[in-house]
């Protein structure tokens, strides 16, 4: 599980523009551990998991290999957009209605 957990990291942490040792920060971790998780050297906790799920805008269980990013339902989307609301800006907003809505 750690190196295929290391490269979904790595391949989120492309598409989000975070290095490494923002990717820690936003996690609050050390930027080794990371790099340990990245390798696959280490498996992060319970909570540090949740914590890189939600800096790289996904969930655990896609992290995990449970879910493909594409398979979400709206279980799963209701669970993103909770935990990011407060982040998106009035755009980003607009584009989830119109996206939503057909607006």
């Amino acid at each position: 599980m750690s190196k295929e957990l290391g490269r979904k990291i790595q391949e989120l942490m492309q598409r989000c523009g975070f290095t490494q040792k923002r990717l820690a920060e936003l996690v609050n971790v050390t930027e080794v551990s990371m790099s340990r998780y990245i390798s696959g050297e280490r498996d992060p906790s319970v909570e540090t998991l949740a914590n890189i799920a939600t800096a790289l805008h996904t969930t655990t269980d896609f992290l995990l290999g449970k879910k493909e990013e594409e398979d979400f339902d709206l279980g799963n989307i209701t669970t993103l957009l909770a935990r990011h609301a407060g982040t998106l800006d009035n755009n980003q907003k607009r584009e989830i209605i119109n996206a939503l809505f057909g607006g």
